[in-house]
Formats: structure tokens, C-alpha cells, sequence
């Protein structure tokens, strides 16, 4: 049995480092250890609650909305502050515009070359490249024979220079590629498609945001933007709203429906956990939550789709036994009293009892969770979400399979994509509402307040990792203690005090590695989660204590 050490994972945001057991080319055994440490919590004591949000947003570079939509909730969940309606709508269209940009992202530039050999390309006839685009959709932009033939001259010229750019390093040839070369052409070309349409999709941001990546004008109690509720600004976000959902429903989806028949034995890898968290997100009229979530606040547990559980957030624990930190009693701790103390002791993987991440284990009422698209996709599902269901559905019958392969590297990818295309639908829903209150005169987006002397609270919404929840105390109108549990802390922490490991690890067990210095089966899985943590390849083997070096993309 060899031990294999793949760090860092790149293609995503942040320091991951996996550690794998492989036997008769399968993994029997994983760790999961973030390798960075940053310590917001820390620094947030004795900061004015109010810039808890714009200090917490850049915890991430990719993720920044939605850190400061948990945090401005986490601060008026404390006060008792009820937004106006207009505020609800305006956070509601700046959550939307961050799926339809994050997932577009994530599936054409951090997960697709998983999937897709670019190198083979270069083979493929463009004529075919194009019936075999246009028989999937008819509607897909620049799909005509020259327009392929235009990306694979492109393509040419990377590799005659010896330089393939955003390709580079590779595992090209690697015998668990499967697209024929005509499908890696058509991925190529919408990798670049998707490429000039992210910025486009960005301004999104900045019409009601002032800014893209980290947004301006969130504020406790609403927003800032008023200047901005005018028939102008709202054509202009609607018309992109429009170009966004075009490529959605003629490139994404159809590309993800189109790949996914060659790699139907990954509906069989990568399932991991039973239990599946979502906190629900986009408020309705009145704003009162769970009860008026668009998306719904639930669990499954043990993968029984026949039924969604309430969920309680005084049930939420993180436990450190295996984390780089010290609680002074040692036991799980809720949030709401979390403690931040950072002891690191080197990454003891080769330890029952030893500590290997940066990264607290979250556990629900004792459960570990899966959380993030394919969680949310099912809490849908199964609360009978109807825009879900025909669109889940949907992709079952294109795949002619049933809701079991869901439950799979394949399925949290194709999740993801589906989720995409509900928000997008429903974009232009809040337009119209936020259109119809201007109309009738309603400009008004904040609520005033005065900020107690001591108050406590918490913020819960979804980023499109998954369940995000910011906890504050506040005493003496300062934040006396703050916490985060972010989506890849419940993703990617290490085992708890049981054993029992976290969805990365758990979801790595059985995948097939067919070279463990080529490892873009495990890319695979841990990609289809979009970590937010970062990547180079280091593999180990602990017979011989040789070590090789190679780049993992």
C-alpha cells in the first residue's frame, strides 16, 4: 500500500493539500488538510459591528458577496432590524448575479479540464465539431465549422510556441480522458466563450454593487444604492441577466448534458457522505426565514430522498481534535461561543490521534454534512421546489438514469449546473418586482437602528460552495467574538473525534487512480466541490521515501 501526498490542489481558491492511501489502484484511505491560516475571527475583536462585513468579504477574493450578505445578517439578526422590501430584492439580484458568474467559472475554468483533453483537439474536424454542436443545440453561438477551425488554429499556435497558456501542465493523453477529439474542440472553444463572458457577467455586480469583486454597498440594515433604482440601471442589469441565462441554456447546460455520457461511471464515484445541509437563501415578500426562502432550509439524511428535516442552527458544533487549534475544555463547541486559538503542531497524518488542518469539523446534531450545490439541488428536490424538479428531472431523462446517480462526483457537477439555470430563470422575477415598487415610488432601502450595548446573533445564507453562517457577540457596542463556518469547513475539514471523516476525504474513498504522479481522478472529485483553499503535486511513496514533484491544474 503507497502513500501519495497531491499538494497543493490547484484550480482552486486557497492552500488544499489531500493525502491518499492507494491500494490495488483504488483509494482506500484520505486526509484533508487546508494549509492556511488566516484568523479573521481574531482580528474582527473589538471592531465596530458594522464593518464586520466589509472586513469579512475578503476573506475571499471569489466568494465576497456572499461573506458580507451572512455578515450584514449575522448583525441584524443581533439588533432586530427588518430590511426594506427593496433591499431584499437588490441583495437578491446581487446573490443571483454571483451564481450565474461563480458557477459558469467553475465549470469552464477550474473543473472542466478534468474532463477534457485540449491537447486532442487539435486533431479533431472542425465539420464534425460542428454537426456535433449543432445536434446538441441549435441555438449554440459560433458554432459553425470556421468558427471551430479559428480555436484550433488558436490552439496550434500555443502549442507550436511551446507555451499552451491557461493549458500548460496538463495530463494530457491520460488514458481516463474519454471525450473524442471533435467534443475536447467544442470545449475548448466554450472554455474561451465562457472566458469573455465572465467579465460581462461581473458588472452585474457593479450595477447594484458599486464594484466587482468586493461590493460597497451592503450596509446593516439594507443598502446604499438608491441612486441606482431607475429604469437605466435596471434595463442595463436585466439585459445582462438575459445574456447570461442565453449561454446557460445553449452552452453550459447542453455541454454538461453532452460530456456526461462518456463519464457515466462517475455517477458511481465520489458520493462520500449520506447527509446533505442547506440553509436555504433568497428571502421572499416580509423577509421572515426560514418560512419565506426561496431556496429551502432543510437536511436529508442518509440519502432519503422521501423527506427534508427541519433545521435547528443551535445544533450546529465544530470540534478541533484533529484541527490546529485548542479549546480549553477539548469538546465540540457551538459558534455562538466558538473560540479561535491557533496551535499548530505539523500535519501528523501518521497519527490515530494527530492534527493535520487548518480547518475546524463542523458536525450537525453529531452528523457530518455534505453541503453546497448537489445539497441544495437535493433539499429542492425533495421540498418539491418546482423549478428544480422539472429541471433535475429534466437531466435524469437526457441521461436516462434516476435520482441515485445524483449522488456522485457526476452528479454534484451536474447539480451545479442545474442550480445555475434555476437562479438564472428567476432572475428577471426580482427585476420585475424592484421595477414595479420604483414605479409606485417605494425607493426606500434602509432601515435605522441604534446598536445595543450588548447583543448576540447570527447570519445564515448559502454561498455556491454551500452553508455559510457568520456568529457574533457584541459587548460594549464591539464585536466581542466573531465566527465563521464557511462551505469547504464542512467540505474539507479533517475527522472529528469519532473518526468519522468529512465529505472530501469520505468522497475519495474507492475512486480509481490509474497513476498516482497523474492524478486527475482525484482532481476530479475534489474539484466537483470547488474547494476554496489552492496547489503543485507532491507524491510520496513510503516504502522507498522517494519523492517526486510534478503540477497538478
Amino acid at each position: 500500500m503507497a502513500r501519495h501526498v497531491i499538494d497543493p490542489i490547484t484550480r482552486i481558491e486557497g492552500h488544499l493539500r489531500i493525502e491518499i492511501e492507494v491500494e490495488n489502484g483504488m483509494v482506500k484511505d484520505a486526509w484533508s488538510s487546508g494549509t492556511l491560516w488566516r484568523g479573521f475571527e481574531v482580528f474582527l475583536k473589538d471592531r465596530d459591528p458594522r464593518d464586520a462585513w466589509i472586513i469579512t468579504q475578503r476573506v475571499c477574493g471569489v466568494c465576497t458577496t456572499v461573506h458580507a450578505l451572512a455578515s450584514v445578517k449575522c448583525v441584524e439578526n443581533a439588533v432586530g432590524i427588518d430590511i426594506p422590501d427593496n433591499a431584499r430584492l437588490i441583495r437578491n439580484l446581487i446573490m443571483g448575479a454571483q451564481y450565474m458568474h461563480d458557477h459558469i467559472v467553475h465549470f469552464y475554468h477550474l473543473h472542466a479540464l478534468d474532463w477534457v483533453d485540449v491537447v486532442s483537439a487539435l486533431s479533431a474536424d472542425p465539420k464534425k465539431t460542428s454537426d456535433l454542436a449543432n445536434s446538441i443545440n441549435q441555438n449554440a453561438p459560433n458554432s459553425g465549422a470556421g468558427d471551430f477551425r479559428a480555436v484550433q488554429e488558436k490552439l496550434k499556435k500555443f502549442v507550436n510556441s511551446g507555451q499552451l497558456g491557461p493549458f500548460t501542465n496538463g495530463y494530457w493523453g491520460h488514458p481516463a480522458y474519454k471525450l473524442p477529439p471533435e467534443a475536447n474542440l467544442m470545449a475548448v472553444a466554450h472554455y474561451l466563450q465562457a472566458l469573455s463572458l465572465q467579465s460581462r457577467l461581473a458588472r452585474m455586480h457593479a450595477i447594484f454593487g458599486a464594484k466587482n469583486p468586493h461590493i460597497q454597498t451592503y450596509t446593516v440594515g439594507g443598502v446604499t444604492c438608491v441612486d441606482d433604482l431607475n429604469a437605466d440601471r435596471i434595463s442595463e442589469f436585466k439585459y445582462l441577466v438575459e445574456e447570461g441565462r442565453a449561454f446557460i441554456d445553449n452552452v453550459y447546460l447542453p455541454d454538461v448534458l453532452a460530456v456526461a455520457p462518456f463519464y457515466l461511471e462517475w455517477a458511481g464515484i465520489g458520493g462520500g457522505l449520506k447527509n446533505y445541509l442547506s440553509y436555504g437563501m433568497l428571502p421572499g415578500p416580509g423577509g421572515k426565514e426560514p418560512e419565506s426562502l426561496w431556496f429551502p432550509r432543510g437536511l436529508i439524511t442518509d440519502r432519503d430522498i422521501s423527506k427534508v428535516h427541519p433545521v435547528d442552527a443551535s445544533k450546529i458544533t465544530e470540534d478541533v481534535t484533529h484541527a490546529w487549534y485548542k479549546y480549553r475544555d477539548g469538546k465540540p463547541l457551538h459558534p455562538s461561543v466558538g473560540e479561535t486559538d491557533p496551535w499548530y503542531t505539523g500535519i501528523e497524518t501518521d497519527r490515530a490521534d494527530g492534527k493535520y488542518s487548518w480547518l475546524k469539523t463542523p458536525r450537525y446534531d453529531d452528523m457530518p454534512c455534505e453541503v453546497g450545490p448537489l445539497a441544495r439541488m437535493l433539499v429542492n428536490y425533495v421540498s418539491g421546489h418546482k423549478s428544480t424538479v422539472e429541471n433535475i428531472n429534466g437531466v435524469l431523462k437526457a441521461l436516462n438514469k434516476g435520482p441515485e446517480i445524483l449522488f456522485s462526483t457526476l452528479g454534484r457537477t451536474a447539480a451545479r449546473a442545474v442550480e445555475t439555470k434555476v437562479i438564472a430563470d428567476n432572475m428577471e422575477s426580482w427585476i420585475d418586482e424592484l421595477a414595479a415598487n420604483i414605479k409606485r415610488g417605494d425607493l426606500e432601502t434602509f432601515t435605522p437602528y441604534d446598536m445595543p450595548d450588548s447583543a448576540s446573533g447570527f447570519g445564515m445564507t448559502e454561498a455556491p460552495r454551500g452553508a455559510l453562517g457568520h456568529w457574533i457577540e457584541i459587548k460594549g457596542k464591539k464585536i466581542h467574538n466573531y465566527q465563521l463556518v464557511v462551505p469547504t469547513t464542512w467540505n474539507g475539514s479533517p475527522r472529528d473525534s469519532k473518526g468519522r471523516r468529512s465529505s472530501f476525504e469520505a468522497s475519495l474513498i474507492g475512486t480509481p487512480v490509474h497513476d498516482p504522479k497523474q492524478p486527475v481522478e482525484i482532481l476530479r472529485t475534489i474539484h466537483s466541490f470547488d474547494p476554496c483553499l489552492a496547489c503543485s503535486v507532491h507524491v510520496i511513496d513510503p516504502k522507498t521515501n522517494e519523492v517526486f514533484t510534478t503540477r497538478a491544474i
